[in-house]
């Protein structure tokens, strides 16, 4: 479940970065401007993505940074394990304590005063629904204080997390025929993470993911031409400037994704095992899947 977490973490990072300001028109449907004012009326929050539905990231005009992530799985008990998973990632970056008030079941904590990156956090259990909110200072220590306000927003927020937009069992980017020959098709799961990406894993947590975003020219260069420490692989078959990656240095070593660009767009597949798999040091089989997206861009 670790990997799953750092994997759904990972979509999530993303798209905030592909949003960017541009969507800061849009409402956050966990929770409203006038509920995150009343729970913290000394702090003024532009919210700056709405996650595609997932969550909302909020930048505060000193520089902090508040993310609000709502993680939808398939059954109840598939949550537990994850939320159990949550904790103790928590509990490595800060020291944390069972919190009540917030969901079936919660945790909260701060860092301590010379932490790096201060942050104070919950994270609340409900029924299928995991909800991580987050507040990450700048230039400001984590304290105790923080923790009434969060507990205040994850109150209002527990309330809405089935408007999320995951939804497990399809996907308008993969299909479980796309599984073949990377997951186990007898424990597949297909979750739609948002508008513009989805996962497949197994019971080995063996991972297959689409993300597809919109891109700038520069930023689709800069990405190009980056280097990332691992093997690179021209793909012109799915356009001019697609390429693969894999075998890399850091990471993931036994991943393989592969980029293309259309339409404005960049659309992103990736294959991640638990271990070594045969399709590890390839893009060769990962290639038809991408070419099955880019046909849907």
């Amino acid at each position: 479940m670790r990997i799953m977490f750092c994997l759904v973490s990972c979509v999530v990072l993303l798209l905030a970065i592909a949003a960017g300001p541009a969507r800061a028109a849009v409402t956050c449907r966990f929770i409203s401007d006038q509920q995150l004012a009343g729970a913290m009326p000394a702090a003024k929050w532009s919210l700056v993505s709405e996650q595609d539905g997932r969550g909302c990231i909020y930048q505060g005009e000193r520089g902090d940074t508040l993310m609000l992530t709502v993680f939808r799985n398939p059954t109840a008990d598939r949550a537990k394990e994850l939320y159990a998973t949550f904790v103790k990632t928590l509990g490595e970056r800060m020291p944390v304590i069972p919190w009540s008030g917030v969901g079936d079941e919660s945790q909260a904590g701060r860092t301590t005063p010379d932490a790096a990156r201060p942050e104070a956090s919950i994270v609340a259990l409900s029924g299928e629904y995991i909800l991580s909110i987050s507040i990450y200072r700048s230039g400001l220590r984590a304290d105790d204080t923080l923790l009434k306000p969060l507990t205040e927003i994850a109150r209002r927020a527990i309330d809405k997390v089935g408007t999320t937009s995951e939804k497990f069992g399809g996907c308008e980017w993969l299909t479980a025929d796309d599984a073949e020959g990377f997951l186990d098709r007898g424990t597949l799961t297909i979750q739609r993470t948002g508008a513009g990406s989805c996962l497949m894993f197994d019971g080995s947590a063996n991972t297959l993911m689409v993300a597809v975003i919109a891109m700038s020219r520069d930023t689709q260069v800069n990405m190009m031409n980056r280097n990332s420490g691992c093997k690179h692989v021209p793909l012109p078959e799915l356009g001019r400037e697609a390429f693969g990656e894999h075998s890399c240095t850091s990471g993931n070593a036994n991943a393989a994704t592969i980029y293309v660009w259309k339409n404005g767009k960049q659309a992103t597949i990736l294959f991640a095992p638990s271990k070594p798999h045969p399709e590890s040091g390839s893009v060769e089989r990962l290639k038809a899947v991408a070419g099955r997206v880019y046909g849907k861009i």
